[in-house]
């Protein structure tokens, strides 16, 4: 049986007091027996995550990458920096990052090639618009992206990755894809990482990153291949947050 993680993806939010009372309420409540959570936050908070969660259950990662090693890349984070600071996580290819910074598929896969070789655990993000799901092309768009990376990565490194569907249409919208619905994304998505790698595929936490909530936690997680979430607004509060890594676990 997979092990259900939810991790937290703070967006452009946050400050160093109101994350200090965020983490450690997560940490004092955090009770779940076969879940594991983090947060990936913004990257001048990395450094507080390792000083408030270091030694405890919860990790913490970051919400882009570089590709790039290093060099004149004004603004950039490279991996190694990230490592630097205990990220476990970083997210690759969110859908904001494809929507509002223009990365394509071959961008993503090379951030998720950057963090891998830094040791880091790539989430790689997958989703449709409202106009794709409308005209028919989920199945389409969503394996484009999943494959842009299965084919710049060894056999092997596949096991190293975990996967977020997560619908564009239902993010931040208060929609939410129907649990049967996600499991057929869901159940797709592994089915086309078993044809590289069965062991992965079996394997590899498939999260839920379209406006999952303590209200519907439990439907969705209750699905054979949704093994947790990436938690979007609901990570900005303790009480919150603690009901979905509960639900899971």
């Amino acid at each position: 049986m997979r092990r259900k993680l939810v991790i937290g993806n703070w967006k452009m939010n946050g400050s160093l007091a109101a994350n200090s009372v965020l983490l450690r309420g997560i940490v004092a409540g955090y009770a779940a027996q076969n879940a594991d959570c983090g947060v990936c936050a913004p990257a001048p908070y990395l450094a507080q995550c390792q000083s408030e969660l270091t030694g405890t259950p919860v990790a913490w990662g970051a919400q882009d990458v570089s590709a790039y090693a290093a060099g004149a890349y004004t603004g950039e984070v490279a991996a190694s920096m990230l490592q630097e600071f205990g990220c476990r996580y970083v997210l690759c290819g969110h859908s904001e990052r494809r929507a509002y910074h223009h990365e394509t598929n071959e961008v993503v896969a090379q951030k998720v090639l950057a963090a891998l070789n830094a040791g880091l655990t790539p989430v790689v993000c997958v989703g449709e618009t409202l106009e794709e799901r409308e005209a028919g092309r989920t199945n389409v768009v969503v394996c484009a992206q999943l494959q842009a990376v299965l084919d710049v990565l060894e056999a092997a490194a596949v096991e190293k990755i975990v996967l977020a569907y997560e619908p564009v249409w239902a993010i931040g919208t208060g929609k939410t894809a129907t649990p049967a619905l996600a499991q057929e994304v869901h159940g797709m998505l592994r089915k086309q990482v078993a044809e590289r790698n069965p062991v992965a595929a079996a394997n590899m936490a498939i999260l839920y990153g379209g406006s999952m909530k303590p209200e519907n936690a439990k439907d969705l997680l209750a699905q054979a291949d949704i093994d947790g979430g990436l938690i979007g607004g609901a990570s900005l509060k303790v009480a919150d947050f603690l009901a979905i890594v509960h639900a899971a676990g």
